[in-house]
């Protein structure tokens, strides 16, 4: 049976790096398992795989994505299974990288088709959220789903909003439909291998700090400037701004700090620094999500 091999990992711990050195000896390509590298103008901020690295292995699934269109980890299942029967029909295996977890859950384990939100419900709980701020969401959340609250990004009233939407119409924790295990993944024809990048939480921090200073030595202020641009953000802070409802594309650590700078909200020096702090929450985040599938112990 053809192989998969999943390279896995918290935020800026080598990944690319380590995917490509399995590929090179396989003589295969990768798939990219990232929700935000699929987008195009937006290589600094979302490290993605340079032009060097994707002439030593083929990337697929990077950069070919508008950058206001919207993309979910059901599209990547369907569009990443579609790829691997290609694939395989040339290669023993192939490597999957990724950080996004709910697409790496996605196509090795399949998902339960989560209920669709009934418009009234959407408004209800925006409105409680313009009324009462992101306090109410994050103490629903907790008291909703205490699974889900130790590993969303708990500054993202979006998802925030999506996972108390979804509890209230389910009747049930929105992380049931995230984190069911199956003995038998839907559909799945091919054998998966994990591969678990780690490093020491120091060495870690470490790394992520570093790499934000070189992101930003790298042009992305000028990446992110010009991406709110093309997205018709408003720059002006005297414009009003709903922060819940960015485009999916830049609704992620990077580009929502550095909108709050160019608003006049944050200094440069409080952006770059909430980037690295967001970075590291990710990344443990990440880790929690791996260990709580029993992978890495």
């Amino acid at each position: 049976m053809p192989r998969l091999i999943v390279v896995i990992g918290p935020t800026g711990v080598g990944k690319t790096a380590h995917a490509i050195d399995i590929a090179l000896k396989h003589a295969c390509p990768i798939i990219s398992a990232d929700s935000r590298q699929i987008y195009r103008d937006l290589p600094i901020g979302t490290a993605a795989p340079t032009p060097f690295e994707r002439q030593l292995v083929t990337h697929y699934l990077v950069a070919f994505k508008e950058l206001h269109e919207n993309y979910n980890a059901g599209q990547f299942a369907r569009d990443a299974a579609e790829l691997l029967k290609e694939l395989f029909t040339q290669h023993e295996t192939v490597v999957l990288v990724g950080g996004s977890m709910m697409y790496v859950e996605a196509l090795c384990n399949g998902l339960d088709d989560i209920p669709e939100v009934p418009q009234q419900i959407r408004d209800e709980v925006r409105a409680m959220y313009q009324q009462s701020g992101l306090t109410w969401l994050q103490q629903e959340v907790q008291r909703l789903d205490p699974v889900y609250w130790q590993e969303v990004d708990q500054n993202n009233p979006q998802r925030l909003m999506h996972c108390i939407e979804v509890s209230q119409v389910a009747g049930k924790p929105y992380s049931d439909f995230r984190t069911q295990h199956r003995a038998t993944p839907k559909c799945r024809d091919f054998d998966v291998e994990y591969v678990l990048v780690e490093r020491p939480r120091e060495e870690l921090y470490a790394r992520i700090n570093q790499r934000v200073d070189q992101m930003i030595a790298d042009g992305l202020l000028e990446e992110a400037r010009d991406a709110f641009s093309k997205l018709s953000i408003p720059l002006d802070g005297a414009v009003q701004l709903d922060y819940a409802n960015l485009p999916n594309s830049i609704n992620t650590v990077g580009y929502k700090e550095l909108l709050r700078y160019f608003r006049g909200e944050w200094t440069l020096d409080k952006a770059i620094e909430m980037i690295k702090q967001n970075s590291r929450h990710y990344a443990k985040r990440q880790m929690t999500w791996w260990r709580s599938r029993q992978i890495g112990k």
